[in-house]
């Protein structure tokens, strides 16, 4: 007997959005029944490495004669099977996926984001490109996006852009933009409550500062940021808090800090004092060769944030701390900051020797703890094997 068969339509494309898309479209020769259920599941994933372009189970248009096809170079196989499943596809598409290695040549991605945003259905978008990657207007048009994934593209809003109104979630790694853009981006997306922006180059096109930066995210829950995009708002200085605290920031994670360049204790004391309900702190650090000396500064110390306060903190995780003062300092001001403090785990850079990282361990250990249940991992990497705990509290 065919269960599957008797399944609603429904349950069956949910089943075959979990196969790649050319192997929901080689379902269509089991039976009349599966022709054309692939045409309507609301999930593509296109991605040119693994994309294998078949003509098993696929109508090919009478017009196209399979020579023509087998003449094709790869890239264009490619391009060819998205269209060809994008014109059979019936009904909304919610879920997008476009991984290739593009480049300014490739004008079929501004063909394939214009027939989506003239579809108009798609809730999450992943466009990732490899290389930098202008993105054509047309994206602005996709007004229901709740997800959108960005990563190794150039990315300028439009003058008449009025944002996204229903975006909850974004994330830009890689990404080549502006300070403009990206401030009229966040302030036109009322319901953002996910934002992670990494090894992001934000060009500095105006005079906006940390505090428009952040008063753009008002229901921010969770953020991952790198410390360069704020230090690139930081021209006028870091203020000691926003005027409006980030009230529903729950996880905080901030990359490629350091505590010995000028704007390292700065940038982490401002979102501390400006994040009054966070549970979870995640900080990595930066080695000191990345930092020029122009930058570097030693007379701000962790003395001048005595007065922060980590009320709900209850995790905390510090990945590459090194031997620096700097970084135990940091660390011993949170644990004494942190009264419902349950669990530390810090991670040493793999050029901390045994010595350092016992010395680092006594000191934390012995340090004083706002916390009673608190527990203290701490682990040395090395990278081409799997950590190992070296001293638990």
């Amino acid at each position: 007997m065919d269960m599957i068969s008797k399944l609603p339509n429904g349950i069956k494309e949910t089943i075959l959005c979990f196969l790649p898309i050319q192997e929901a479209a080689r379902t269509s020769i089991l039976s009349k029944e599966w022709r054309y259920h692939w045409i309507k599941i609301p999930k593509l994933v296109f991605d040119e490495d693994t994309f294998e372009v078949s003509t098993n189970g696929v109508e090919i248009p009478h017009w196209e004669a399979l020579n023509q096809r087998k003449s094709m170079t790869k890239r264009c196989k490619f391009f060819y099977a998205i269209y060809q499943i994008l014109l059979m596809h019936e009904g909304p598409i919610h879920e997008v996926t476009l991984t290739i290695d593009a480049d300014e040549s490739c004008i079929e991605i501004d063909q394939i984001i214009f027939h989506l945003s003239r579809k108009n259905t798609v809730k999450k978008l992943t466009l990732d490109f490899m290389w930098g990657y202008k993105l054509p207007n047309s994206l602005f048009s996709l007004r229901q996006l709740t997800d959108l994934s960005l990563l190794h593209c150039d990315f300028y809003h439009q003058p008449t852009f009025n944002g996204f109104s229903s975006l909850t979630s974004l994330s830009l790694q890689e990404v080549l933009t502006s300070k403009e853009t990206l401030i009229h981006l966040l302030s036109n997306c009322p319901l953002l409550e996910t934002f992670d922006i990494r090894d992001t180059s934000v060009e500095d096109t105006d005079d906006s500062t940390i505090i428009n930066l952040f008063e753009c995210l008002p229901v921010i829950g969770n953020l991952s940021i790198y410390s360069d995009v704020i230090e690139s708002f930081a021209q006028g200085g870091v203020p000691k808090e926003l005027p409006t605290a980030l009230i529903h920031l729950k996880y905080l994670c901030i990359e490629n800090i350091s505590f010995i360049h000028k704007l390292g204790l700065p940038i982490l004391g401002f979102l501390i004092r400006s994040s009054p309900n966070l549970e979870k702190l995640k900080i990595k650090i930066l080695g000191n060769s990345w930092i020029e000396e122009a930058d570097r500064s030693y007379s701000i110390t962790v003395d001048d944030y005595l007065d922060i306060w980590l009320e709900n903190l209850n995790e905390l995780e510090i990945i590459d701390m090194s031997h620096r003062k700097s970084d135990v300092d940091v660390v011993k001001l949170i644990l004494a900051k942190s009264p419902v403090l349950k669990k530390v785990k810090i991670l040493l850079d793999n050029y901390v020797t045994k010595d350092e990282e016992l010395e680092i361990s006594r000191s934390i250990l012995s340090a004083p703890h706002a916390s009673p249940i608190i527990k203290i991992v701490v682990n040395v990497v090395d990278y081409s094997c799997t950590s190992k705990s070296r001293c638990v509290m």
